[in-house]
């Protein structure tokens, strides 16, 4: 039986592995073609979705679907040619036989003493010519100054991704001291009549759907802020702010949790020496504490990152690098909740690209996190 029970837990872990290898690999392979295009520049570019023309004659900053219009291009250009040729060898025909037709005008002409009046028409034949003939060569020349190009669409992540960083940002500098003093306030300090009832309304609001989430802070909470610092009711702030409200209850619960495990004898020891209760909480329970508390700030800083449904309501949807707290702007899960549906080719390659992108800010995030309290814990 301890046999079975350590395999299942072996291919329990094994399975948690295999899944988010799965994750990593499809992620790249279907970002492959962005990567290949854009390389490290995606990181840095603030044009999405930006058509630009690219010379023919510069073949290295073609992608292989470029080359191929533009080899393309140049066989209907040809075709084109070959066109023009046998049209200048019908025009040659049709000039002769004009010419032909022009010497018997005029000897009928002479003979009827109509002269005049065929050379008015001629005149006005010939001015009518000329000018369709300055018109299909104005036409030939925008022809041929477009041929020389290929359209080629630009996407880059940096706006996305900005938005995604400074919006976790805000969003744990308001959420950790209200989080950590709730916690304290539920573990050490409320009366146990007021911690229960307050406990379990800061779990219901950690269940609450983040749509809810959104649609307040769209109809009330964003307004309210616009009042007070001005700006659309739609931005990055209010977007930060919204997430910082979303994850505190999730923080809150948590590191109230580790901090009801310290050892009641540490805390009563630090009390019969004549510590404070401000002492206790500060040289006791925090320092005992500290594993759980890092471990809910990391997890609340992931479902800050992924956070789509709250922040697509209250950022703005504009792909613009915020030069304020009070601009609209976008992060990298809005962008994919907006664009998946109606992406294709290399926009999908971009959009798994930001995927990717975000897939290894969030591992980054908690590797450094686990190695910076490992190393302080040895």
């Amino acid at each position: 039986m301890e046999f079975v029970f350590k395999k299942l837990t072996s291919i329990s872990a094994t399975f948690i592995l295999i899944i988010l290898s799965a994750i990593f690999i499809v992620l790249f392979i279907y970002s492959k073609p962005a990567i290949k295009e854009y390389g490290l520049k995606f990181l840095i570019d603030p044009r999405w979705g930006v058509t630009i023309k690219i010379p023919k004659s510069n073949p290295s900053n073609l992608s292989i679907s470029d080359k191929k219009t533009a080899v393309s291009g140049n066989l209907s250009q040809e075709k084109l040619g070959t066109k023009s040729d046998n049209e200048d060898d019908n025009s040659l025909l049709n000039d002769d036989s004009d010419n032909d037709n022009n010497l018997l005008n005029d000897d009928s002409d002479n003979s009827n003493n109509d002269s005049s009046l065929n050379n008015d028409s001629d005149n006005d034949d010939n001015l009518l010519n000329s000018d369709s003939d300055d018109d299909s060569d104005l036409m030939g020349n925008d022809n041929e100054a477009n041929s020389n190009y290929v359209t080629k669409e630009i996407y880059g992540g940096l706006i996305p991704i900005v938005g995604t960083i400074l919006s976790t940002i805000i969003a744990l500098l308001f959420a950790v001291p209200i989080a950590m003093g709730i916690a304290i306030f539920l573990s050490e300090i409320a009366p146990p009549f007021l911690s229960k009832p307050v406990g379990i309304a800061i779990e219901l609001l950690a269940a609450i759907p983040s749509i809810i989430y959104g649609m307040w802070g769209l109809f009330y909470f964003g307004p309210f802020v616009s009042k007070i610092v001005g700006g659309p009711s739609v931005n990055l702030l209010v977007a930060g702010l919204v997430l910082g409200v979303m994850i505190i209850p999730f923080m809150a619960s948590l590191t109230r949790d580790s901090m009801n495990t310290t050892p009641n004898v540490l805390k009563e020891s630090a009390y019969a020496l004549g510590a404070t209760k401000f002492e206790v909480i500060k040289d006791v329970i925090f320092p005992y504490a500290k594993s759980g508390i890092i471990g809910s700030i990391i997890l609340a800083l992931g479902r800050a990152l992924g956070e789509t449904m709250a922040v697509a309501f209250v950022i703005g949807g504009v792909f613009k690098l915020p030069k304020h707290l009070t601009d609209p702007t976008v992060s990298i899960p809005v962008v994919l909740a907006n664009n998946f549906a109606e992406s294709s080719g290399m926009s999908m390659a971009a959009l798994f690209y930001l995927a990717l992108v975000l897939f290894v800010i969030s591992f980054i995030v908690i590797v450094t996190a686990k190695f910076y309290f490992l190393r302080n814990k040895k």
